[in-house]
């Protein structure tokens, strides 16, 4: 009859087994050095229980696999280039309605020019905030997603990630002016974003 349950050693097997491992040894075969050595390694197997958590600030706790996976989604760089784009839009949007408070098109009645209404001019207001929004979110974007590729690729988080993105991002922008302003682009982006870089790690 079958039956589902381990078989039981079978005791000469195993110390067979056993004696096989000492001649042979682990780490130096046939040397004493291999018992100092598995004494120092330890057991090759490990388990949940047995892993031991430095505590240096309170209490350590083991995050699980759902933490981990809204820590990935968080640091992911599809997040950081969404989130980029959104503040992006925000900052562009503040300073195209500053900007076209500060500055509005007034009509000269000395001229003959028709006088705007408000509708008028708020829907140039309107447009002046959306079109600034629009490209800073696309900055924002262009710089957060090329950033995080290249932190990504290179393993190592320095202000080069900074450089490099901004030269990209600058020359990308450029580019659509000709490859001489793609050229000043990219080195006046890499530039900005170097001494920006460099004053938010050594405030």
């Amino acid at each position: 009859m079958a039956t589902l349950l381990p078989k039981p050693v079978d005791p000469e097997e195993a110390a067979k087994q056993n004696s096989a491992t000492k001649t042979e040894g682990i780490f130096f075969p046939g040397s004493d050095l291999d018992e100092v050595a598995k004494h120092f390694i330890g057991n090759i197997h490990r388990y949940r229980e047995n892993i031991i958590i430095p505590k240096m600030y309170g209490v350590v706790q083991i995050k699980t696999n759902e933490e981990k996976l809204v820590e990935a989604a968080f640091e992911s760089c599809a997040f950081k280039s969404f989130m980029s784009c959104v503040l992006g839009y925000g900052l562009g949007a503040a300073i195209g309605l500053f900007s076209s408070s500060v500055n509005p098109s007034i009509a000269d009645p000395m001229a003959g020019d028709k006088q705007q209404t408000a509708r008028e001019i708020f829907r140039e207001m309107r447009a002046a905030t959306h079109s600034y929004g629009k490209n800073f979110a696309v900055i924002g974007a262009v710089f957060a997603a090329v950033e995080c590729a290249i932190e990504s690729k290179r393993g190592v988080s320095d202000w080069k990630n900074g450089t490099y993105a901004g030269a990209v991002t600058g020359g990308l922008i450029g580019l659509r002016a000709g490859v001489k302003a793609g050229i000043i682009g990219a080195a006046g982006f890499a530039a900005f974003s170097t001494v920006i870089d460099y004053y938010m790690r050594h405030r």
